[in-house]
């Protein structure tokens, strides 16, 4: 069984008698406190100092309160702040293998030091085809300009000796149609003689026969005769020779009239040369820029810094294939510098560019910084973040926005302030 102990009752001591009188310098003596104990009338002082000492702490309260209310009075501060600057992206504009990298990181460069070199004889190559097609399409040009010349003067020659040729032509017609109808006449001519010289031979032989003439005289109009039956197959010989000479000068006609109308089309072969001599000036043209193009890829083989500042995040060696779609590194400036101060929604409802603002930087807490706004942002930092909230889904809690407001550092005071860094913004806004 357990047995609850009882508590023991503790008798209270008995009060102390009152000492004798001549007891007390000994008592005194005992306690240390000799000569210098207090009075008896300094036991009833001390309650009427602990009403005091709280008024003391109240006012001294009440008095800082008002400090802290009167130097808060006008102003609106935020320590989600930091320090932002520019980071230039570095990259090639031409692929190609490095040969040469001529900084390290946390390297401070001026603008158009040299940064990474490329493997160059390639792009050198590049740059000797692009010039040699272009002095091939200047060449083709020069030709083509020369072709257009020699088509324009020959165009108008041949039109006219074109139309030469047909006069001719139509003039042979017409000299035999004049042949024609002269042979026409030769043959009626010839049929007379004919005609005659066979009548007259007819009243020879009728007079040989009586014995009138001579053989001799027979003999010669016969020949007459015959002479005259030639004269008239000549006659009709020449006829169809000249009817044959008219079909030939048709052809003639035909021909020179064909010789016209392709003499006719020099306009056209002159437009054509034209066309052709455009079409080398803008080969020419597209040969230049591509010689040009190649120029700027050996030039874009030596990368230069693009502003002034310090060598940070450097991926690049040598020996390694570059593109245009990879940076190599980065370049902070470092004297182009802001701060951006996050502010609630209602802090910025009486803030405006040109405000002054006061800047306490992490990195040297003993110092102020002298600004002012430059700009507020048109939205909150919310809206234009990566994913945006909806609150139209789900149960909605007001949630406070923040305003990105952003400070200009007017007085750095040749302290070296970095991107990122933390900071804490008041701005004056009456």
């Amino acid at each position: 069984m357990n047995v609850q102990s009882r508590p023991k009752r503790v008798s209270e001591p008995p009060e102390p008698s009152a000492p004798h009188p001549a007891a007390v310098p000994a008592i005194a003596e005992q306690e240390g406190l000799g000569e210098s104990s207090e009075p008896p009338d300094s036991k009833s002082a001390r309650p009427k100092k602990a009403p005091r000492v709280l008024f003391g702490l109240v006012a001294a309260a009440v008095a800082i309160g008002s400090i802290v209310w009167l130097l808060g009075r006008g102003k609106e501060s935020t320590d989600d702040a930091q320090v932002e600057g520019h980071v230039v992206t570095v990259s090639v504009r031409t692929s190609g293998q490095v040969s040469k990298v001529l900084v390290s990181d946390n390297q401070s460069v001026r603008e158009g030091d040299v940064l990474v070199e490329l493997d160059l004889e390639e792009l050198k190559a590049r740059l000797g085809v692009a010039r040699a097609d272009r002095m091939a399409a200047e060449a083709s040009l020069a030709l083509a300009q020369a072709q257009l010349a020699l088509t324009e003067r020959t165009s108008n020659a041949g039109i006219r000796q074109a139309r030469g040729g047909v006069s001719q032509a139509a003039s042979g017609v017409v000299s035999s149609k004049a042949q024609v109808e002269q042979a026409q006449a030769d043959i009626s001519t010839a049929e007379s003689r004919r005609l005659l010289a066979s009548k007259e031979l007819d009243r020879v032989r009728e007079l040989f026969a009586k014995g009138s003439i001579s053989q001799a005289e027979l003999d010669a109009r016969q020949a007459a005769a015959d002479q005259a039956s030639a004269g008239l197959e000549l006659a009709r010989a020449r006829l169809e020779s000249t009817r044959a000479m008219i079909s030939g000068n048709y052809g003639n006609v035909e021909q020179a009239q064909g010789r016209l109308v392709a003499a006719m089309t020099a306009p056209q072969q002159v437009q054509s040369a034209q066309a052709q001599v455009q079409l080398t000036q803008a080969r020419v043209e597209q040969a230049r820029a591509a010689e040009h193009l190649a120029e700027l890829n050996l030039s874009y083989g030596v990368v230069r810094a693009p502003v002034s500042g310090v060598i940070s995040r450097k991926n690049v060696e040598v020996g390694i294939l570059v593109s245009p779609d990879r940076p190599v590194l980065a370049l902070v400036p470092l004297d182009d510098l802001w701060v951006i101060a996050n502010f609630k929604e209602d802090q910025i409802g009486a803030m405006r560019a040109g405000q002054m603002a006061s800047i306490k930087i992490d990195t040297f807490p003993g110092h102020t910084f002298a600004g002012h706004v430059e700009s507020l942002s048109a939205g909150t930092g919310a809206r234009f973040a990566l994913l945006p909230p909806d609150n139209a889904t789900g149960n909605y809690v007001k949630v406070v926005q923040r305003v990105p407001v952003r400070i200009k550092i007017d007085d750095r005071a040749g302290l070296a302030l970095r991107p990122g860094i933390s900071a804490a913004v008041s701005v004056r806004i009456n």
